[in-house]
């Protein structure tokens, strides 16, 4: 692991600075304790290597900037930065789902929405702004990514947040499995980051069965729909097994809950008979179209299902996959610690995590000593030597 992070004599940018805003902090700790190991193995290995890193706030004990919202009793915020930023590199980290948090308005409590983080996160850059280096963003599910085209007389609210971004002097904006990518396009002078996280969910998923067979006769990976048709089509290549897609058939005559319902879901694709199949997605919301792919997959004959949805938002609660777990329509719901996820979801008995905190902080490292991401990408070689460690009976 120390040779993987060290960068010679490479120095960083700036000093290194992590603005957690409240709704990011647990995942912003772990990725604090990743880069500190990081850097400190680079000082023990460039010791050995007889040469010295001579380099002022590189190997700390933390990297996390004490900064906060406070509220007004009028509801209103400031961003408040506690101590000097002045020439340093900041990466603000802010979860713009995490609805646990609250504040009070008028004697009244209420649940921060997105747009409540999203101000925060502008709050925090302003406070920063004048005296930092360089700022970064790092959005992990990207703020109001479900409204990335125009239909009709529209918004086009992430577009008009990411070029917001950019006005305000940001210079990077680090996301994961953005709802469609291309949004981008909206700041083509910007650095725009977009990471998948197809390693940390192979992973998760053999550590928790250490039963699969990874061959095309045994596993097969499956789209729930059009949309999700390129993340499938990476981890069955990956995998070497099959692809099967799903297509939903909607009714567009009616709308329902701001969309048009979903009639039926046809599959595309060979027999799942005995198999077990993955289902791949970016999030999981309600859950309902998941769930009726699920379904459709074990009346199939499928052996088992499994979930993996990089985003866990549950925002339907927990009752409707307890009953489907009791049933035996999914065996398994892999998410990562991207978003909050509600404590009672991390007793289900269903409920597998993946952790990508050291991912996020190998982004981090790399990107404030300005090298290439390659070193903190996952590769398709890496998954490769993930699966024959799996193969051969390694303890991952």
């Amino acid at each position: 692991m120390a040779n993987q992070h060290v960068f010679n004599d490479r120095l960083p940018v700036a000093p290194l600075k992590i603005a957690a805003l409240e709704s990011c902090s647990d995942l912003a700790k772990k990725v604090n304790d990743h880069i500190v190991n990081f850097r400190r193995n680079d000082a023990e290995e460039l010791l050995r290597r007889k040469q010295d890193l001579q380099y002022r706030g590189y190997d700390v004990d933390s990297y996390l900037l004490d900064c906060a919202c406070p509220r007004f009793g009028s509801g209103e915020a400031k961003g408040v930065v506690k101590e000097s930023v002045r020439g340093t590199d900041v990466f603000c980290m802010v979860d713009v789902t995490n609805h646990s948090l609250t504040y009070k308005m008028a004697g009244y409590e209420n649940h921060m929405s997105p747009d409540d983080h999203y101000a925060d996160l502008k709050r925090i850059i302003g406070a920063c702004s004048s005296t930092a280096h360089r700022i970064n963003v790092i959005l992990p599910f990207l703020y109001e990514s479900r409204q990335h085209k125009r239909s009709h007389r529209e918004s086009l609210d992430c577009a008009m947040a990411l070029e917001e971004l950019h006005n305000m002097g940001v210079a990077n904006i680090i996301t994961f499995d953005a709802h469609d990518p291309r949004v981008q396009n909206a700041i083509p002078l910007s650095g725009f980051d977009n990471f998948m996280p197809t390693y940390q969910f192979i992973k998760a998923l053999f550590k928790h069965d250490n039963t699969l067979k990874i061959d095309k006769d045994h596993l097969m990976v499956i789209s729930p729909d059009e949309g999700a048709m390129g993340r499938a089509v990476y981890l069955a290549n990956n995998l070497g097994v099959d692809m099967g897609m799903f297509y939903k058939r909607r009714d567009y005559s009616k709308v329902v809950n701001g969309r048009n319902p979903i009639v039926a879901h046809e599959f595309l694709g060979s027999s799942v008979e005995g198999k077990t199949v993955v289902i791949v997605d970016d999030m999981i919301s309600s859950g309902e179209s998941m769930l009726d792919t699920a379904k459709s997959l074990k009346e199939r004959k499928a052996e088992k299902v499994v979930v993996c949805c990089t985003f866990g938002l549950f925002t339907s609660g927990f009752e409707k996959f307890d009953e489907f777990y009791e049933k035996g329509y999914i065996d398994s719901v892999v998410t990562t610690n991207l978003n909050y996820r509600a404590p009672e979801l991390l007793t289900k008995p269903w409920y597998v995590e993946a952790d990508v905190s050291k991912f996020i902080a190998a982004i981090i490292n790399s990107m404030n000593h300005d090298v290439s991401l390659e070193t903190a990408l996952t590769s398709s070689e890496k998954i490769q030597d993930l699966i024959k460690k799996y193969n051969t009976g390694v303890i991952l």
